[in-house]
């Protein structure tokens, strides 16, 4: 019998596509509301410093204001950003709260994942917190599990292990499973080989090139016994 629609799983939802800039001015706005309130809503001047600091950033950018004002509107047309008008200049404030349902530590997360990229938990901790306190691992990992299982932020490496790596929900498809190879090839190298995978003894090349050495070892020892007896001769030893 068919499941009927309330058996039905929903399907996990899916978050729109952002690339580098809109990653960047949103992760900006996020971050600069908290450690900056005063300087919030923010102008577009505002907006390409914040974008192109050299600290908490990853890539480092260039942004023009024009670049700032386009993805700016690109990520409004998302949902994401909202233009504030009615002072002397025009600023811009993020609407993550309420696009995506998240609450402030939530929100100091995937600001920082914006910003900075795949990280480690570790890291991410670190640099989330000093927006919003996370006050060890088993703290973080609460508030990334509802987001991880919305998709909001998605596991390179696998979970609960020492250095697991994770990023954002706004990667492209193919970028993500270029990232994924990335970390999870960078795992395995990292990762002590088992007593199988020790080589008990070297390739036949190997073992020339010793033998080669060992007869040149031999060789000159020999010489040099030689030397000594001429030497004891001479001596009258």
């Amino acid at each position: 019998m068919s499941p009927t629609p309330a058996e039905t799983p929903a399907a996990p939802p899916t978050w729109p596509v952002l690339d580098t800039n809109e990653r960047r001015i949103l992760g900006v706005l996020v971050e600069k509301s908290k450690t900056t309130p005063d300087a919030y809503p923010m102008s577009i001047n505002a907006l390409v410093t914040g974008s192109n600091q050299k600290t908490n950033r990853e890539p480092l950018l260039d942004l023009s204001d024009l670049d700032v004002e386009d993805a700016l509107v690109s990520a409004q047309k998302k949902g994401l950003t909202i233009k504030v008008t009615g002072g002397r200049v025009v600023r811009w404030r993020h609407a993550i709260y309420d696009a995506w349902k998240v609450d402030k530590v939530e929100a100091a997360l995937l600001a920082e994942l914006l910003l900075r990229g795949p990280q480690t938990e570790g890291e991410l901790r670190g640099r989330a917190s000093r927006m919003e306190p996370i006050d060890d691992l088993d703290a973080l990992r609460a508030k990334l599990k509802p987001l991880a299982e919305r998709r909001l932020v998605v596991y390179l490496t696998p979970e609960g292990r020492r250095g697991t790596v994770l990023t954002h929900g706004c990667h492209a498809p193919d970028e993500l499973e270029r990232l994924r190879a990335r970390y999870v090839g960078a795992a395995l190298d990292d990762e002590p080989r088992p007593a199988s995978a020790v080589r008990e003894a070297p390739p036949p090349g190997e073992i020339d090139a010793l033998k080669q050495t060992v007869a040149a070892l031999q060789a000159d020892l020999a010489a040099v016994k030689e030397d000594l007896r001429v030497l004891k001769a001479a001596l009258g030893m």
